[in-house]
């Protein structure tokens, strides 16, 4: 995400405060929430996966996925 639509949420964010929001600009709001929330996962999960746990005797071990359940 580029700075200026962090920006915008927080502009949108004020507004939504003083007065209520238009459709079009709740619909804004809404994508770039959804934007907001899948590049920070993203980030998260790239630092997860470059993530080891080092144990007492120093051995290293990678960081493993949890399995999903059917």
């Amino acid at each position: 995400m580029e700075q200026w639509e962090y920006d915008r949420i927080s502009e949108l964010t004020r507004i939504s405060r003083e007065r209520e929001l238009t459709p079009e600009e709740q619909e804004e709001r809404a994508l770039l929430r959804r934007k907001y929330i899948d590049s920070f996962k993203l980030s998260l999960t790239s630092q997860l996966d470059t993530t080891y746990i080092v144990d007492e005797k120093g051995n290293k071990t990678k960081l493993e996925r949890k399995k999903k359940k059917k």
